[in-house]
């Protein structure tokens, strides 16, 4: 399975559209002659522009259907207001340049060679023109094909543990103790570092890890648009959350800090979260939150102390059950 923006279409800048519809319709030309070269060169060089400017319109998902992770990853990288006027504009020229085809192959059966060749140069210049207007939307739809089809395999339909925290809080050698050696890892367009996907198998069930640095694992005021937006479409795909807290201080970032942090989280998503205090090893008495509570678990990574039951926890607060098939 691949996400929705993995298998994009190519999505050709204005120049190279021109050049390719033209090549190829000198090339139909040369097969001909008189009237029927001037029609042949039209309607091959009209054909190339619409129906390129087609594939790259239809080759995109339809936003209102699409699951609401991916409309949130679409609108931190590119906006999806935006790409769909892109898209729009570029329909649009699809459409002239169909109407451009039908308009002067009519006028074309009428007159001799030389006035077609005059009326096939007149419709050659208007496409070019039209495909010259859409070159910013062009460019723009492509640098969103680069950007979303190199997402890392997040599937939301799957259960999901999101692993959040400060920096240095044990978060990343949480995931990787848990999930397969082979985790995956990918670099978000906006993010600075990298987000982590892994994954593991219980009582057949495949469930996800995402450890978030660069997004979750610092406060809110911190984050840019682009990141704030990144965090609501984790939002989307959590469907549990685990706050990773070093009560030990080591990590660089007092308690208080970091229970904020965890603070925001729960605020956030609509779905559990546990805090869990790891570097149990290193502490001689278990620890309270700040405000009098105790932490949901306990465990030290290092010494592979309670990890197991963390990861039972989190799997239990998930509480996925498959959808079975009609009649079982």
């Amino acid at each position: 399975m691949s996400h929705p923006f993995e298998t994009l279409p190519n999505t050709p800048l204005s120049d190279e559209l021109v050049d390719t519809a033209f090549s190829r319709a000198a090339r139909a030309g040369r097969a001909k002659s008189g009237i029927e070269a001037q029609q042949s060169m039209l309607q091959t060089a009209a054909n190339v522009i619409s129906d390129n400017l087609e594939n790259v319109v239809t080759g995109w998902p339809d936003f209102d259907t699409l699951d609401p992770f991916y409309v949130e990853l679409a609108a931190a990288i590119a906006g999806v207001d935006q790409l769909r006027k892109h898209l729009n504009e570029i329909g649009w020229a699809g459409t002239k340049a169909t109407d451009i085809r039908q308009e002067y192959e009519r006028r074309l059966y009428n007159g001799d060679a030389d006035a077609a060749r005059k009326l096939r140069k007149q419709a050659f210049a208007r496409l070019a023109d039209i495909v010259e207007e859409i070159d910013e939307d062009l460019e723009a739809v492509m640098d969103a094909r680069e950007q979303l089809r190199d997402l890392p395999d997040i599937r939301p339909d799957e259960p999901t543990i999101v692993v959040a925290g400060y920096p240095n809080v044990g978060k990343s050698s949480f995931v990787n103790r848990l999930t397969r050696a082979s985790n995956e890892e990918a670099s978000y367009p906006f993010t600075t570092t990298q987000i982590h996907v892994g994954h593991l198998e219980r009582n057949h069930i495949r469930y996800q890890l995402i450890d978030t640095p660069g997004l979750l694992d610092r406060p809110p005021a911190d984050r840019n648009a682009v990141e704030a937006q990144a965090v609501s479409a984790l939002t989307h795909a959590g469907d549990a959350v685990l706050v990773v807290v070093d009560p030990t201080g080591e990590c660089g970032y007092p308690l208080d800090t970091q229970l904020a942090l965890r603070d925001d989280i729960v605020g956030r998503f609509d779905v559990p979260v546990l805090t869990v205090y790891n570097k149990l090893d290193r502490l001689e008495d278990v620890v309270a939150t700040a405000d009098g509570s105790d932490p949901d678990h306990l465990m030290s990574v290092t010494e592979h102390e309670n990890v197991q039951q963390v990861l039972d926890a989190a799997i239990e607060a998930v509480d996925y059950e498959p959808e079975l098939p009609l009649g079982e």
